[in-house]
């Protein structure tokens, strides 16, 4: 028989187990190296090529929505990135990660590691807001030119909704990007970046996707995953440790 006090360490601890990954809004896309690198606090970078690979499951409203981006585009280059965090000590988390995205101007410096010539460069070089218009109460459309090399500049849509349930932010391409100016490697409206952020019970959920959507080539299709994907990873990540 239980003693009350060995009922009551039961309870707490089987109440604790409930804090971990598992019992987080994942489905078993998850493994147990990757639920460990979450209950870490660190965060898990994955490239997953299709969305039907996404761990990503829940109620909150924010993931029925990446969902839909994500599954619109229909990507066969596709990035998972996802972070836990406590919600108490960060409750303006939210506050915090809006400013991140809306600083566009700033997303020129961030620091990509290339692989292929095994140094860093800028993710890009520069980036400017050439308009803005607000869609709704709860969401505001920036129109930004960004240029990364050697892909020249991305005409790039960028949403960011914020609710009560969650923050959101997409962003994409309205024209074709050209490898050195010489041949299309990915179409317009054929590559999107997403950011989710949610509470779920003691946890802010941070959960990126990003990917595109472009022809496998035998010959192109590493140099295509290395020059996107990891850009995309690289962007997600940037928006985490930001904040």
């Amino acid at each position: 028989m239980f003693s009350t006090n060995k009922l009551i360490a039961a309870i707490i601890f089987a109440a604790a187990l409930l804090t971990d990954a598992a019992a987080l809004p994942f489905n078993s896309k998850l493994s147990e190296a990757d639920k460990e690198t979450l209950n870490k606090g660190e965060v898990l970078i994955k490239s997953i090529d299709k969305f039907k690979n996404a761990a990503i499951e829940g109620n909150n409203p924010g993931i029925a929505r990446i969902t839909e981006e994500i599954k619109e585009l229909g990507p066969n280059y596709l990035a998972e990135i996802i972070q836990i965090r406590p919600y108490e000590g960060n409750e303006d988390l939210m506050q915090k990660m809006r400013i991140v995205l809306e600083d566009i101007p700033n997303y020129a410096g961030i620091q990509y590691w290339s692989e292929q010539h095994e140094r860093y460069w800028d993710l890009y070089s520069s980036a400017y807001i050439v308009g803005q218009e607000k869609i709704s109460d709860t969401a505001v459309k920036y129109n930004a030119d960004l240029y990364m090399s050697p892909f020249g500049t991305i005409h790039s849509p960028i949403l960011i909704e914020q609710t009560d349930d969650y923050l959101f932010y997409v962003s994409g391409n309205t024209n074709d990007l050209k490898f050195e100016g010489k041949f299309t490697c990915v179409k317009k409206n054929n590559m999107k970046s997403a950011i989710l952020l949610f509470r779920d019970g003691d946890n802010w959920i941070l959960y990126g996707l990003g990917g595109c959507k472009a022809m496998k080539v035998a010959m192109f299709q590493e140099r295509i995953e290395r020059s996107f994907i990891n850009r995309i990873k690289t962007f997600c990540n940037y928006v985490f440790t930001k904040i």
